[in-house]
């Protein structure tokens, strides 16, 4: 009986502890992901913020395929994907029929610091791979399943706004 008292006290005290407790949100910055990509030997310039289109290239905001000459350099960003953890969305630069660079256009994973860890380990990784394959065919991750995922279908959107598949 002389417990009671005690266990009630110390359980409110640790109630009133746990609510009170707020987390700050911080998005993830390209920055962090460039530095994260440097450290493994990857081009940290494939995580590069995206540069606004040229003359002659085709608009993010444009549904349809390029009217330019087929060997003009053109860029197009792919729709923002949520992805569970966050939204992100691509921007893929093209020359003719040719995948020249891959990059995140905007990510946020909303300060969920997993979620970002494994987005600043998978992206890198995800670039290449579409490099490689020259589409949007590409292998997941092991570990960063919805990050593969959204990844490809704003990939996939970008590369058809720029008439590629």
């Amino acid at each position: 009986m002389r417990r009671a008292p005690i266990v009630t006290v110390a359980t409110v005290a640790g109630l009133a502890g746990v609510l009170s407790f707020h987390t700050k949100s911080a998005p993830l910055t390209l920055g962090t992901a460039a530095r994260s990509a440097a450290t493994r030997g990857s081009s940290p310039t494939s995580v590069a913020a995206a540069s606004p289109p040229k003359s002659g290239s085709n608009s993010t905001g444009s549904s349809s395929p390029s009217t330019t000459t087929p060997s003009a350099k053109r860029t197009a960003t792919g729709v923002a994907v949520n992805y569970n953890y966050g939204i992100l969305s691509v921007s893929v630069t093209a020359t003719g029929k040719r995948i020249t660079k891959v990059q995140i256009a905007s990510i946020d994973d909303g300060g969920n610091f997993r979620s970002e860890s494994i987005d600043q380990q998978s992206i890198p990784i995800l670039e290449q791979e579409a490099l490689q394959a020259q589409s949007a065919n590409i292998q997941s991750i092991s570990g960063a399943s919805y990050t593969s995922a959204g990844f490809k279908q704003s990939l996939q959107s970008a590369l058809t706004k720029l008439g590629i598949e």
